[in-house]
């Protein structure tokens, strides 16, 4: 018997419920039934919203709380929480209180998976970070899965996992919040504040990011970014060893940046990796990245598989994505750009002034910080959505007497145009939003992707 089917045997004769039917959770809905345990969904939107979804589980015998009420009757045993649904929200600590188990898709694939778990969080460059480890796992010839809030649930993987396989997972602050279990090998980027809409503080928001080293086992690995300045604050496992990155010094372990040279430090022994140069993907952010990715997969893959693939690695779909090149102008999608820091490191990876698209939904965090980069990195500035003021306010007090064109656009497709009128050739048209893109799209991908057909369209 698997560990996933011992679970399902451990929770039999319970009531169950799943709130929210959406990306994460529909997968662990279809293995509840296919097991044969009685699943009941509540989720916020209507059966017509749901759609085909609802159908399908319908069929499969699911039963629905559906409306504004979802939560006014969750007298389940056993609760599978949306990422999206607080952890304090009052109805689950009511089933707490009540001797009722709240859990969630992403902590029972750490309790039943068979496999060692590399876990990347952080602010900024998670996706990417993510990404290149699979990437490099993959080259040394691994069996790797690669999931989580990049967007493939691994729960329907984990009976087909062998103990010799690699899971490799990235991870959101709503994911890890309640989390108890952490990865073999874990990874944070950076901090900044993010999300305040959905934590009540930045500190929140900071303690749930360190669930992911926070049970950590003796032997277990966290790589941390020595250059960001929150993380530099954090309490650590005494149980993790500890790898650092940095570009200003050099490490006992861990990688770093000297004199334009990627090096891996083991024990106090360096040895060159590679000419940060040589790196496929532009920007400074994404030599973090490499190095982060690099420090996470050392004693499984070598020196030159790295450098293979961080040579020809092209990049992750809405991360200063190119898109096209119309009449001598450059268009570049980094709709992933949903904080001010994923901004910033967008404009300071072209040599050049360019035109930005920024704006969007607003998470309640501070856009100060956008000001003087955006007066140094942009000549004209177009901005939409609930956030343009803020953005706008932290141009006006920039300290700058070379302050951007700034043109407010009704949405997206009214700033491509304007973007369109005022680009010359020569010019670089970035859509990096600073924001999140729930005002008037699902998620960040939808509005690249139409971003993308907006550009393709001109």
């Amino acid at each position: 018997m698997t560990a996933l089917e011992k679970y399902w045997e451990s929770i039999r004769g319970k009531r169950i419920a799943v709130i929210g039917a959406g990306v994460s959770n529909t997968p662990l809905i279809v293995l509840l039934r296919q097991a044969g345990l009685p699943v009941t969904v509540h989720d916020k939107k209507q059966a017509d919203a749901l759609g085909e979804r609802y159908t399908e589980l319908a069929a499969l015998g699911v039963s629905f709380v559906l409306g504004e009420d979802y939560l006014d009757t969750l007298t389940e045993d056993v609760v599978f929480r949306t990422p999206g649904l607080h952890p304090l929200h009052p109805a689950l600590v009511e089933v707490r209180a009540r001797g009722g188990t709240v859990t969630s898709e992403m902590e029972l694939f750490f309790e039943v998976c068979p496999c060692p778990i590399l876990g990347v969080t952080g602010s900024d460059g998670k996706t990417t970070t993510t990404t290149l480890v699979y990437e490099f796992l993959t080259r040394a010839g691994h069996t790797c899965h690669l999931g989580g809030n990049i967007g493939k649930p691994l729960l329907p993987e984990v009976d087909t996992m062998q103990p010799t396989d690699l899971a490799v997972v990235e991870l959101s602050s709503f994911q890890l919040m309640d989390m108890q279990r952490s990865p073999t090998v874990a990874a944070i980027t950076n901090l900044t504040p993010n999300h305040l809409d959905y934590h009540k503080d930045f500190q929140e928001y900071v303690q749930a990011k360190t669930a992911i080293y926070a049970h950590q086992k003796p032997g277990d690995r966290l790589v941390i970014n020595l250059d960001d300045p929150v993380t530099q604050t954090l309490d650590f496992n005494p149980a993790s060893e500890i790898w650092g990155c940095t570009k200003n010094g050099t490490v006992q372990n861990g990688v770093y940046l000297q004199d334009g040279t990627i090096y891996i430090a083991q024990d106090g022994a360096a040895r060159a990796l590679m000419p940060a140069s040589e790196i496929g993907i532009p920007g400074a952010h994404n030599v973090y990245n490499v190095m982060m990715a690099a420090a996470v997969v050392q004693g499984r893959c070598t020196d030159a598989e790295i450098v293979q693939v961080a040579r020809t690695f092209a990049g992750v779909e809405h991360r200063i994505e190119f898109v096209r090149e119309l009449e001598g102008v450059r268009y570049y999608n980094d709709s992933i750009a949903s904080s001010p820091t994923r901004t910033i490191a967008g404009l300071q990876s072209f040599p050049q002034k360019l035109i930005l698209i920024a704006g969007g939904y607003d998470k309640q965090i501070p856009y100060d910080v956008l000001g003087q980069p955006i007066c140094q990195h942009v000549h004209t500035l177009i901005v939409t959505g609930a956030t343009a003021p803020k953005i706008c306010a932290s141009v006006a007090q920039a300290e700058s007497s070379d302050k951007p064109v700034i043109q407010q656009a009704a949405d997206l497709a009214e700033a491509v145009r304007l973007a369109h009128a005022a680009a010359r050739p020569g010019d670089v048209v970035l859509m990096s939003p600073a924001s999140a893109s729930f005002d008037c799209f699902k998620n960040f991908m939808e509005r690249g992707k139409y971003f993308k057909e907006l550009v393709q369209s001109l």
